[in-house]
Formats: structure tokens, C-alpha cells, sequence
């Protein structure tokens, strides 16, 4: 981040490639909404760009930091569309304003799969869960999720192991049976 603040391209270039998919998929979550998310991730950068020097190492990580950024940024973005969105469906009507969801057989095999990520993370012990939903849906390192559940490291690693184990074995139990 010194390289950042310095204005070093190639620096910030690692902080983009290290943390991008992280933040997208925050933005995401929050939006649902594909191209608001990419709006979100774009200004949270580009923020970093011009103001790296507000990192303070001493307050948390860079990614604990850059996802406080897109975080405050999806909330904006919600509070700037909520009222206008609320509008348009009461002047419109909710068929007429609410797109289509994609009806493609590729559309329909994700959703089936995740729900059956879903369904197989919900016979988790909670705290196995957590731990494999923060790593995976909220990009946190091993780190950072023990810091988060204020958690030993090892506690962590091995709650993350044994519930990827058990999603290993439910996910193969769903692949064996025939879909329909």
C-alpha cells in the first residue's frame, strides 16, 4: 500500500488482482445486480487509487479495509436506487419493470447447484459453516476469519477442513443420484 500511496501502477495492479474477486462478490451479494456490482468495485478502486494513503495497517488488513470501502459504497448505491426502484414499481407495475430472470438450461444447472451447495452447507455444524461461508462467500483468508470469530488460527483451519470434508461427501451423494 506504500506503493499505492506513492502512485506505483504495478503495485496497485496486485491490490486489484489479489482482492477484485473478493469485492465483486461482496458488491454482488449486497446488489444482486450484476452490473451494479461492477459500478460498485470500479469506484471502491478506484477510491483506493486516489486516496491509498488513508490505509492504516494498525486498523486491519488491506482487504478488511478495501471491503469496508465496497461495502459503504453498495449501501450508497441501494440508498441512492431504493426510492426511485419503489417508485417505478408502483407507477408500472411489477411485470412490467421486474426483468426476467435468465432462462437458459446453463441458468437453470447453477441454481440447481446452488441449491444443492445450500441444502449440503446447511447440515454443517454452525461453526464449521461459518467458517467455510467466510472464507468462500466473503473472501476472508484463514487469517482473518480467526480474527473475525476472535478464534485460535489452527481452531479455524480445522473447522474449515472438516466442513469442506463433509461438503466433499454430500456433494458426491447429490452427483450419484440421477437429476431429473
Amino acid at each position: 500500500m506504500t506503493l499505492v500511496r506513492r502512485g506505483h501502477a504495478a503495485a496497485f495492479e496486485v491490490v486489484y488482482e489479489r482482492h477484485a474477486t473478493a469485492a465483486y462478490s461482496l458488491a454482488y451479494r449486497m446488489t444482486g445486480s450484476r452490473p451494479q456490482a461492477e459500478d460498485i468495485v470500479q469506484e471502491a478502486f478506484l477510491a483506493v487509487w486516489r486516496s491509498g494513503a488513508r490505509y492504516d495497517a494498525a486498523r486491519g488488513s488491506v482487504r478488511t479495509w478495501l471491503l469496508g470501502i465496497v461495502r459503504h459504497r453498495a449501501v450508497d448505491a441501494l440508498r441512492r436506487s431504493g426510492p426511485y426502484e419503489r417508485r417505478r414499481v408502483d407507477d408500472e407495475g411489477l411485470e412490467e419493470r421486474l426483468p426476467a430472470g435468465e432462462r437458459t438450461d446453463v441458468e437453470a444447472a447453477r441454481r440447481e447447484e446452488a441449491r444443492e451447495v445450500r441444502a449440503a452447507l446447511g447440515t454443517l455444524p454452525g461453526d464449521q459453516r461459518r467458517v467455510v461461508e467466510l472464507a468462500y462467500f466473503g473472501g476472508f483468508s484463514h487469517g482473518e476469519i480467526a480474527a473475525i470469530l476472535r478464534e485460535p488460527l489452527g481452531t479455524v483451519k480445522g473447522r474449515m477442513r472438516l466442513g469442506l470434508s463433509k461438503l466433499r461427501g454430500a456433494l458426491a451423494g447429490i452427483e450419484a443420484e440421477p437429476h431429473a
